[in-house]
């Protein structure tokens, strides 16, 4: 026995030469051949679709049919380019909260971008901001917020992104958080490599670590 998905069945359709409307036909011999739950639904859908096809055609482009997304916005890319150089140039005066504007509608802008645009476009840029916002964010000492910031630059970009690495560890360094920090440094030495220009700094920086680490065992040691 067939089953209901193996089955279909074929109606006598008709389109209106002029509109383009597609409707049942309503010949007696063909009509008499289905149920009225049959055609009810039928013309529902017809119905649907005769509007979105009338939609369309209302559109302002020509002949009615919206035009194919551009691979890449080049405005959007101009202006974030521009919001980046800009928040660079606060930092580099050391207007660090201005610097964090402009990261954030960067950033802002940066992630509004389109599902059809290049993904690896997206991460790169997304990478670059984030990591410049952490930096800002650094010198407030805003350390949870920079850690924040890092963690999501290797999320988008996690190789040759030993600047993002080194600043999420150094926030965990400056709140203490050693075990953590360890752990961050360590998988950034594990991606990038020790002899890279960012992996020796970055083993730099489980130097700082590790001795932390015994630091707080020490103390951990002396007062219990």
């Amino acid at each position: 026995m067939a089953r209901s998905v193996d089955l279909f069945t074929q109606y006598p359709l008709i389109v209106d030469p002029t509109s383009k409307a597609i409707s049942l036909s309503t010949n007696t011999t063909t009509s008499t051949s289905y149920t009225h739950s049959q055609t009810t639904a039928l013309n529902t859908e017809l119905t649907t679709l005769n509007t979105l096809h009338r939609n369309l055609l209302s559109l302002e482009t020509p002949g009615g049919i919206p035009p194919p997304p551009l691979p890449i916005n080049p405005k959007r890319t101009a202006q974030i380019t521009k919001l980046k150089d800009t928040a660079n140039t606060a930092f580099r005066k050391n207007n660090h909260a201005e610097a964090v504007r402009l990261y954030t509608f960067a950033l802002d802008m940066a992630l509004s971008r389109p599902g059809w645009e290049p993904v690896s476009l997206a991460r790169d840029e997304l990478a670059a901001l984030y990591a410049n916002r952490a930096q800002a964010y650094m010198s407030q000492r805003e350390w949870a917020e920079g850690l924040v910031d890092a963690r999501a630059s290797v999320e988008a970009k996690p190789m040759g992104n030993a600047k993002a690495w080194w600043r999420g560890g150094q926030c965990l360094v400056e709140m203490g958080r050693w075990e953590e920090a360890k752990a961050f440094v360590g998988r950034g030495i594990e991606i990038e490599g020790k002899e890279s220009e960012g992996g020796k700094e970055l083993v730099q920086l489980m130097g700082e670590v590790e001795e932390g680490l015994k630091r707080a065992a020490q103390a951990t040691a002396s007062s219990s």
